[in-house]
Order: structure tokens, then sequence, then C-alpha cells
């Protein structure tokens, strides 16, 4: 009994000392920030804004019939050209139509040359007053209903041709097949109107149309004008950089966001650019010069994550909820980064503000 009582009297003291502790050292809230590689032409940077590479020219290309899908001769990757057969419906029946229609306009034709020469005859006839008028005038009705009859035919054969056709689905443009969203043997619909019906077939892009679509807040639109120089970073590939200029500002906000979208095209790219990618833009003061191009990426902090102690810059990371402090070299000031030669490595995540409350050792909460 006595020993029950000791185990409780010191739990009750250990969570009380677990409470008291954390009262009397309370953990300082910290937000963090990456240590990344940044491009030279940071310091002409009046802005950076990240976004996702965008083909403005895209289709999901579907049937204009409903049928079958009973040929499909792309894969996701294929280049097309324009008009090129991709995939095909079946089309027994549009090709039965197609013949029927075909058929009927021969007869039509075979009446025509039976109607013409009655109509000759009546009016050699009538001409001569062996005839009456009466029998000209249904040899010449005859003959407009069989020449009417013609017409409608050629409108039938057109019609199942069109009909014909509608069982093709062709690329509207030159492209790459993005993704391949229906299989040989599916129903496919211009409008899919059920689970086991498709709409599109494929998905194709112009991979000549990439651009990067950026939302830049509404508060520093105003830093932003069309034409402007950028340069553009992949994150997929992060110490290649690419020219850009500002090529859009759409003209409208996302209220939800409070942002505006600001489409940034390519000077010139290469087929590592794929859609979708998510990408950083630089918008520049000027132009980057060649030097600055060619220059390697550097690694960069944010100042603001750097104090001084003791004579030494230093950093702070966060390990187990609290601030490990590291020793940093710099170089040069980039705007509102800082160049990093030793003490931090690229990814690396550490205090973004450090006031003089954060120290080696202190409890820290990351917001």
């Amino acid at each position: 009994m006595k020993v029950g009582v000791i185990v409780i009297v010191l739990m009750l003291l250990a969570v009380g000392y677990y409470f008291l502790g954390s009262a009397l050292d309370p953990a300082i809230d910290v937000q963090l920030t990456t240590v990344s590689l940044s491009s030279p032409s940071q310091a002409n940077a009046v802005l950076t804004a990240s976004g996702y590479v965008v083909a403005q020219r895209k289709a999901a290309v579907a049937s204009k019939a409903t049928g079958r899908l009973e040929y499909l001769g792309v894969v996701e990757g294929d280049k097309v050209k324009r008009g090129q057969v991709i995939a095909r419906i079946e089309s027994s029946d549009m090709k039965a139509a197609l013949d029927q229609a075909t058929a009927n306009l021969r007869v039509t034709e075979a009446d025509l040359f039976d109607a013409q020469q009655s109509l000759e005859r009546q009016k050699s006839l009538l001409e001569k007053g062996l005839t009456t008028r009466a029998e000209y005038d249904a040899s010449d009705a005859r003959n407009k209903r069989v020449v009417a009859s013609i017409e409608l035919a050629k409108a039938s054969i057109a019609a199942a041709q069109v009909a014909l056709e509608n069982t093709l689905i062709r690329a509207p443009f030159d492209g790459t097949v993005l993704s391949k969203n229906a299989d040989v043997g599916e129903m496919v619909a211009p409008m899919a109107a059920s689970v086991s019906s498709r709409s599109a077939v494929v998905t194709i892009a112009d991979m000549t149309s990439l651009e990067v679509e950026a939302d830049v807040s509404e508060a520093n639109i105003e830093r932003i004008k069309a034409g402007q120089p950028c340069e553009i970073t992949l994150d997929a590939y992060p110490g290649s950089r690419y020219r850009g200029f500002v090529n859009k500002i759409v003209p409208t906000a996302d209220r939800a966001k409070a942002t505006v979208l600001v489409k940034v095209g390519f000077e010139s790219y290469d087929g590592r650019v794929l859609p979708e990618m998510s990408a950083k833009v630089l918008f520049l003061t000027k132009q980057a010069d060649v030097a600055e191009e060619n220059a390697k990426p550097i690694l960069t902090v944010s100042s603001s994550a750097l104090a001084s102690r003791d004579g030494q810059r230093v950093a702070y990371l966060v390990q187990e909820n609290k601030a490990v402090e590291v020793p940093v070299t710099t170089g040069k000031e980039m705007g509102a980064l800082i160049e990093v030669t030793g003490g931090l490595s690229s990814g690396d995540r550490v205090i973004i503000k450090v006031n003089d409350a954060i120290r080696d050792g202190i409890k820290v909460k990351v917001k």
C-alpha cells in the first residue's frame, strides 16, 4: 500500500515539474526559411514569384460522334501533326449509310435519263400538235422531280460522308500527346453522359507555346510591366536559367488569393521544359549580361536569418525543438539575400528572423 502511494506521489511530482518547467521556460515561436541556390541576377530583381509552366495551346481531343473506340494510334509523348488521324470509332453503320446514299444517287441518275428523253419526245410531239399540253407538263414535272431527287441524293451522300468523317478523331494542331484518356473497346461520346463512356480520348499540347503562369501579389503588381525582362528557373533543374519576358498581365485579380496572374514567356527553351513543372521567376530591372547568365548559382539565405554573436556571424537550425547555433561565413549581398560560403548547405532550414532572444539551445516552436 505504501509503495503504491509513493509511486503515485512521484508521478505527480514528475508531472508537476514538467508543467512548471514549461511555464518557466516557454518556447519561442519562430518561422523557418530555406537555404537555397540563387542566380547572380538576384541583385537586379525587383520581385520573385513562383508559378508553373503551362501550355497556352492545349486541347482535350474528343470525338464528334458516339461509338466504341476501335483504333488508337498514339501514346503519351508521341508527336502529332495537324489533321493526323489519332483514333477511330466503329464506323460500319456509317459506311453502310454512305453506300446506300450512293446507290440512291445512281438510281435517280438513271431515272433522269429516261425523264429527259420523255420530255424531249413530248416537246417534239407538242410542236407538231400530236400531243396535249397536259402530257407535256406532266413530263416536265417528272423531269424536275428527278433533278430534285438527284440533289437530295447528293445531299444524303454529303451527310453520310460527314458522319463517316466524324468517326475519325484528328489532331487539331501540331503538338505532343500529354495523356491518353481512353482505350480501345471503350465507348466515347462528345459529352460523356455516364461513367461507362469517355469524353476526351487524348490530351495534346503545343510544346512551342509554353509559358510560366505566376501569381503576383496585388501589392506588388505595380512593379511589373509588359515586356519586362525576367529570369526563369525550374525547380527540376535549379542549375539552369532561361531568359524570359512579361508577356501578359491578366486584367483581373483573384479575390480569394489577392493575386494577379502574370504570364511570362520564354525567349528560348529546350526539351527539358515540360508542362506543369514548377518554376521561379525573377522580375529584373534590366536584362542580365552574359557574365551573369553564365555564372553558376550561388548559395544564399535571407539576411534576416543571420546574427552576430561574439564577432561571428551565425544562423540557427532547429533540432528537437531547440535552436542550434551554426557559424556561417558569408560573401556578397544580393538585395534581401546574402551569399553563404560556408557553414550551411542547400536545403537547410534555418530560423528566418533572429533577434536577441534566440540563443543556442533555447526552446523554440515552429509556426
